[in-house]
């Protein structure tokens, strides 16, 4: 299975030169968050693949202008193409601007979704806009990942842990991966294609 993911900056060959053909045998398009909205519905419409997105902390616009034909799984957990996919959007509390939260509050986001991850029985992807804390993060406030990411990891193992918030041009890590036990962690900054195995029946 081919997934593109995406997150912060538009893509310029997805976007400014987009050649017909150049989304061909994408699966599943995720969005880790800040990106415009056309850009979304662009995707979606060019692909003819099923677009999930989260909120950035950058996002307040898609209250009005939500991104037409994509999916939000913001503070859900839903299953795609057999895939088990959870959607954490928004990053630590620092100016009381939209889709931003404390520890606590992003721990109670996860808390409520106990329930579904026992009825389908755990989860395959995590879509968050910020990182797992000291997995990919910055020291700053606005860049700082969230402690409960990591206990979520530990516990559920999920195969991949994609986020965006972290630029290139913030880390020498650039889009390199990081591995936590089971779970490789993906920075989607920009546009990344993920192939993976297909999901079992």
């Amino acid at each position: 299975m081919k997934l593109l993911l995406i997150s912060d900056e538009e893509s310029a060959a997805y976007w400014d030169y987009y050649r017909p053909g150049k989304l061909s045998g994408i699966d599943l398009i995720l969005s880790a968050g800040d990106l415009k909205p056309d850009y979304l519905e662009f995707l979606v419409t060019m692909g003819r693949a099923p677009l999930l997105y989260i909120h950035g902390n950058h996002d307040g616009c898609y209250e009005k202008i939500p991104p037409e034909g994509c999916d939000c799984i913001d503070g859900d957990l839903v299953c795609v193409k057999g895939l088990r996919i959870m959607g954490l959007g928004g990053c630590p509390l620092y100016n009381k601007g939209p889709h931003q939260y404390t520890e606590k509050q992003m721990a109670d986001r996860i808390r409520k979704l106990r329930r579904k991850l026992r009825k389908m029985n755990g989860v395959d992807i995590v879509i968050s806009h910020a990182p797992p804390r000291g997995l990919g993060d910055q020291e700053d406030l606005v860049h700082r990942g969230f402690e409960s990411f990591v206990d979520l990891i530990d516990e559920q193992k999920p195969g991949y842990w994609i986020h965006g918030h972290i630029h290139p041009s913030y880390t020498e890590r650039r889009n390199g991966d990081l591995q936590r036990g089971e779970t490789r962690i993906i920075n989607a900054c920009g546009a990344r294609i993920l192939e993976i195995p297909d999901p079992k029946p």
